[in-house]
């Protein structure tokens, strides 16, 4: 599962036109400070992320973070949350880094279950909302958020003289029948996110019945966000350009922002609106790797991700919000977003115990 990052994380990276950190593979590095210290070696000073694609961040931030520390960071980005997930799993005990980024809730008790985390409680988490830390063994520290959320397109709206939806309830009005387009939940991030705001919602006796009647209301589904959004989706720029005549679709608290940024000319305000009754919250973790050969250096990796530095280069870095109380929101994200006060939330206990016959239910009521 990618993240919010997960903000259709790959895409909206790519956006950036460059990225600050390069993928690099494993082996040894060598340090900076040391000569031909390796990341093996008690005295390296390299200390290796591991991530999901969507990792960015500010090349100053990251150089302030490494001269003061001390430490060279080595960052290995390794395809989507899941795959990485993964490959951190069957390397139990013997990880590829120090500090894995990008677990998020969804996925959060199978990383905790494998135990392929040491706790460390770090400096400054009496900064991060308390509502953000879900293991008080503090094997994983919250690093961001991110609300899965419909978008709508206010041009079509206003055309038709037409209220946009605000809530889940809304989606099966007839009078928003064949408007709704979003991603497979089989095989999509921003899919899993919104089955999961309708079990929220509805609850086990409720979700399914509420997808057959967003069924007969015409809903598409397709394989993923990149096509949802940038093809189907009538009120993004890639949607208009490819002709796309869904109205409505599944992606993110954070697009009307990133549709501002990089609009050609800049458009004043955003084309797109968010149904902010609609929505389910991402929420990432870091943790150090059990077995990493630099442990200290996860230590000060792990504090640097929750730092406010950080935590305020992260929003227009990777499009998702800060956990910190003392961190601000870039003006772009406060004049252009919204705030999501209520999201469905679902614990991760409940997603790891029904995921997998949640999304087999899904799609025998969906696509079958």
């Amino acid at each position: 599962m990618s993240t919010t990052k997960r903000m259709a994380g790959a895409a909206l990276a790519a956006a950036l036109g460059v990225s600050t950190l390069a993928a690099c593979g494993g082996g040894d590095a060598k340090d900076k400070d040391k000569g031909t210290a390796t990341s093996g070696s008690p005295k390296s000073r390299t200390v290796t992320l591991v991530s999901h694609d969507s990792f960015n961040v500010t090349d100053t931030v990251l150089k302030e973070f490494e001269q003061q520390s001390g430490y060279t960071v080595k960052v290995l980005k390794s395809g989507d949350a899941g795959a990485a997930l993964n490959q951190e799993i069957l390397t139990k005990g013997s990880p590829r880094g120090d500090v894995f980024f990008g677990v998020d809730n969804t996925l959060l008790s199978r990383a905790l279950d494998n135990g392929i985390f040491t706790p460390y409680e770090a400096k400054g988490l009496d900064r991060v909302k308390p509502e953000y830390v879900l293991d008080k063994e503090h094997r994983v520290t919250p690093v961001d958020s991110g609300d899965i959320c419909v978008n709508y397109d206010k041009a079509y709206f206003a055309e038709k003289k037409l209220v946009p939806p605000q809530t889940l309830d809304d989606l099966i009005k007839p009078e928003y029948k064949n408007l709704l387009v979003t991603e497979n939940a089989a095989t999509s991030s921003p899919g899993l996110g919104f089955l999961l705001a309708s079990v929220g919602k509805y609850g086990e006796e409720g979700w399914k019945d509420y997808w057959a009647k967003l069924k007969a209301n015409g809903v598409e589904v397709v394989d993923g966000w990149e096509q949802a959004y940038n093809e189907r989706f009538s009120g993004s720029a890639g949607g208009k350009k490819a002709k796309g005549d869904r109205p409505l679709v599944v992606s993110y608290a954070s697009s009307p922002p990133v549709e501002v940024l990089y609009g050609e000319p800049r458009p004043a305000e955003a084309p797109t609106g968010v149904a902010t009754g609609t929505c389910f919250r991402q929420i990432e973790f870091a943790g150090l790797l059990k077995g990493g050969r630099n442990e200290e250096g996860g230590k000060a990796l792990v504090d640097f991700l929750i730092s406010k530095k950080f935590q305020e280069d992260m929003p227009l870095q990777m499009f998702v919000n800060p956990v910190t109380t003392d961190a601000a929101l870039p003006e772009l994200f406060t004049r252009h977003g919204v705030v999501i006060d209520k999201p469905e939330t679902v614990t991760p206990e409940a997603i790891a115990k029904n995921r997998e016959q949640w999304v087999k239910a899904w799609t025998s009521t969906v696509v079958k």
